[in-house]
């Protein structure tokens, strides 16, 4: 099918509820946004957000019904894999909104946020993979929709977005990274590992995209970015980051020393 816009391409990828038809749409918004075929500009009206394309499994449950993930056993080991995948699948659809859902933004916001989108695709589909190896796949295990329903609260302002999601919760991601390599460097399960040193790599990318346009939304509205940072976290209740940060990490992906402090003490203490 040829999509009138680079907008009608991404909402069929967003809507798109099954996992590999998912990815490869992602992968050819990609491939097409960097060839010059889609345009990012009219007045085709944004449809309200809602829940994007997913399948009926996983069952979505609140976070502290998903199982613990101590991959010393096998079962274990996939339900771990598990929620790795789960984030990665839900960051294809959080891409694809933001390409979709903002307006009248540079065309490099659009081209950037969709090779995120097939990044993620890639991402997810290497750990299915993994997870297949285990005898599993995705869907296996309850999972929770913490990373959409922020998408969601910040459907309005491009700012919120990208401070709350890619500065917020994907950089969380930044630092459960390293402990969960070790786990898994216990159990000795390199193919992993080579696979989360990929998606390491690529996440650093993927936040500091959001610090980038987060900056440049204050800039045009006049916002000190680090003071607007915090009182965004406060005002839509974000979840604090976990200690150990994982600085270098934030540093590349555009965290300054003056907010990594911060962000490095506790919340009720910053209070």
């Amino acid at each position: 099918m040829v999509w009138p816009s680079g907008f009608a391409a991404a909402y069929a990828a967003l809507r798109e509820c099954n996992p590999a038809r998912k990815c490869a749409l992602a992968e050819r918004l990609r491939a097409n946004a960097h060839a010059g075929c889609l345009a990012f500009d009219g007045d085709e009206p944004v449809e309200p957000i809602g829940e994007a394309g997913r399948p009926p499994r996983p069952v979505l449950v609140v976070p502290g019904a998903v199982p613990r993930r101590r991959p010393a056993t096998r079962e274990g080991h996939a339900a771990l894999l598990h929620a790795i995948a789960h984030i990665e699948f839900n960051a294809i659809n959080l891409a694809l909104d933001c390409v979709y859902r903002f307006r009248g933004l540079a065309q490099d916001f659009y081209v950037g946020w969709a090779d995120v989108a097939a990044e993620e695709a890639s991402h997810f589909g290497l750990l299915r993979a993994r997870l297949q190896a285990l005898g599993y796949d995705y869907g296996d295990f309850p999972a929770h929709n913490g990373l959409w329903e922020m998408t969601v609260k910040t459907a309005d302002d491009p700012l919120a977005r990208m401070a709350l999601v890619p500065r917020v919760l994907e950089a969380r991601g930044l630092d459960a990274t390293p402990p969960i390599m070790r786990k898994l460097q216990a159990i000795g399960d390199a193919e992993t590992l080579a696979v989360l040193d990929i998606i390491l790599r690529d996440e650093i990318g993927h936040v500091a995209l959001g610090d980038r346009w987060f900056r440049h939304f204050c800039a045009q509205r006049g916002l000190a970015p680090e003071a607007n940072y915090l009182a965004l976290i406060d005002r839509f209740d974000a979840p604090w980051p976990r200690p150990p940060l994982n600085l270098p990490a934030r540093r590349q992906a555009g965290f300054g020393e003056e907010e990594l402090e911060v962000l490095a003490a506790s919340r009720a203490t910053r209070k």
